[in-house]
């Protein structure tokens, strides 16, 4: 792992800052207006409810061609297939709600670049759920363009993993190299306030030292807001997630480090708790009594021969980290994530290249 800047020790933190190779300036910023919360206006309910107020001023004068469907029913495969071959007044009625979406997230990406950490960012990068669909990429791609139309040098861009797969393969990144010595995977999880996934990311570090092709060997997942379980119930399933993972790791001949990264969303203290963030996790996860982390070692002890060590981000700077052996051409960079809410970060790179 020589390519990888470790130039003195990193502390082994929650929500840190200071990683192997990149510092994290500042993530889970709530930017405000008037009407609450800025990022609400960019998520994936704010696509939804434009899309909704488009069909309701249509039928003012003519049918939904949607009919009665609810419109959180109408999935993103549908709405793609409707852009790429479906009657063009159906497919223009989704390019406006598109349209629509599309200036909200750059109003609310240009308030990002005015703070102070954001300040000098070179690249955006957007991730989340409804990046994963031709909708989203038309919504990023035309947001890209507003923003430049205006002045403003960004470049806005796709994360590449698939969203379900970045948040578990950014953990390698937490990792220090002492850790990973003679390992070639770790145990991950990304916990969202619809779905729980954990997963074997394998690192391939002897090939790839930048951990550039990363990925994820077995994901397990769970959509726990169907299940509706308690806090308890919710840990002890994700528990047994991981000793199957742990096991069928050593079935496939992986090697796992003494090691589980873990992201979540909220603003993370120390010592693994959530400071705030987590009102949409099952149960209370932000009393200061609560770490998951802890939960997860003590669930999970021992990885091999070695104390197991947990360590947890928040989940935008997760997926983040999972661009960041293509960022080395750019020093300050961003990532957003549109989801339930409007996850975001933003990194400065310890060595750059410049190209």
């Amino acid at each position: 792992m020589s390519e990888r800047a470790e130039a003195r020790p990193i502390s082994l933190v929650h929500g840190a800052s200071d990683l192997p190779s990149v510092i994290v300036d500042t993530y889970n910023e709530e930017l405000r207006d008037d009407g609450g919360f800025l990022g609400d206006r960019a998520n994936k309910g704010a696509f939804a409810e434009i899309l909704d107020n488009c069909r309701e001023r249509l039928r003012r004068l003519d049918d939904d061609p949607f009919g009665n469907t609810p419109t959180e029913e109408i999935s993103k495969k549908k709405l793609d297939k409707i852009l790429a071959e479906g009657d063009p007044e159906t497919a223009g009625l989704i390019q406006g709600a598109i349209e629509e979406f599309a200036t909200q997230l750059a109003t609310v990406l240009r308030r990002f670049l005015k703070l102070r950490n954001w300040r000098e960012t070179e690249r955006v990068l957007v991730g989340g759920g409804l990046r994963n669909s031709r909708v989203g990429e038309l919504a990023i791609g035309r947001a890209a363009v507003l923003l430049k139309s205006e002045g403003t040098d960004i470049d806005l861009t796709p994360i590449r993993h698939h969203p379900d797969e970045a948040g578990l393969i950014g953990a390698v990144h937490l990792v220090p190299s002492w850790i990973m010595s003679g390992h070639d995977a770790i145990l991950a999880v990304d916990i969202g306030g619809t779905n729980i996934r954990a997963g074997i990311v394998a690192t391939e570090l002897k090939k790839h030292p930048d951990l550039s092709k990363a990925s994820v060997a077995h994901a397990e997942h769970w959509r726990h807001a169907d299940d509706k379980p308690t806090r308890d119930e919710a840990v002890e399933r994700l528990i047994e997630l991981l000793r199957g993972l742990a096991k069928r790791a050593g079935k496939e001949k992986l090697t796992l480090a003494p090691f589980i990264g873990v992201g979540c969303p909220g603003l993370l203290r120390e010592d693994g708790a959530i400071e705030r963030g987590g009102q949409n996790l099952p149960g209370n996860w932000e009393s200061k009594r609560f770490s998951i982390a802890r939960q997860i070692r003590e669930g999970i002890p021992r990885i091999g021969d070695h104390e197991t060590t947990v360590l947890m981000h928040n989940d935008a700077v997760m997926q983040g980290l999972s661009e960041l052996p293509f960022m080395q051409e750019v020093t300050h960079w961003g990532v957003i994530t549109i989801g339930t809410g409007l996850g975001n970060a933003r990194f400065t790179n310890k060595k750059a290249k410049k190209k």
